[in-house]
């Protein structure tokens, strides 16, 4: 009997990762300045969200196999989007060189869990 059934959005481990590093982008992004509160940390806070949300919005229409897919490459754009805001976050000295390689790393990898659930989204129990 398998014990690794898919049964919500929350048991893919792409989403709770992608939850778990948009609440890591909230919290280190109450320290940026003022004056970037409605640009880079709106942007980046909304980018991040969003990876999880697809995902989400996603899994709740996986009936429908393009649907499901659009949903995932909108995921993968918006990881893509957050990782270009984690640059401009590093090169305004806002996080720093380490913090910024280990958040990049973690998109890069989630980028890649999507891509691979977006060509075998039939067998996602791996994800």
């Amino acid at each position: 009997m398998r014990t690794d059934v898919i049964k919500s959005c929350k048991d893919l481990k792409v989403y709770q990762m992608a939850y778990k590093l948009a609440m890591e982008i909230f919290e280190i992004t109450k320290k940026f300045p003022k004056e970037e509160t409605y640009t880079l940390t709106d942007q980046i806070r909304r980018s991040s969200r969003s990876v999880a949300i697809n995902i989400r919005e996603g899994f709740a229409k996986r009936k429908y196999k393009q649907v499901f897919i659009r949903h995932l490459n909108d995921a993968l754009g918006s990881s893509e989007e957050t990782r270009g805001w984690l640059d401009f976050a590093k090169s305004c000295k806002y996080i720093p060189e380490e913090k910024h390689k280990k958040l990049d790393g973690n998109y890069d990898e989630i980028s890649a869990m999507l891509f691979t659930l977006m060509k075998n989204w039939q067998n996602f129990s791996d994800l």
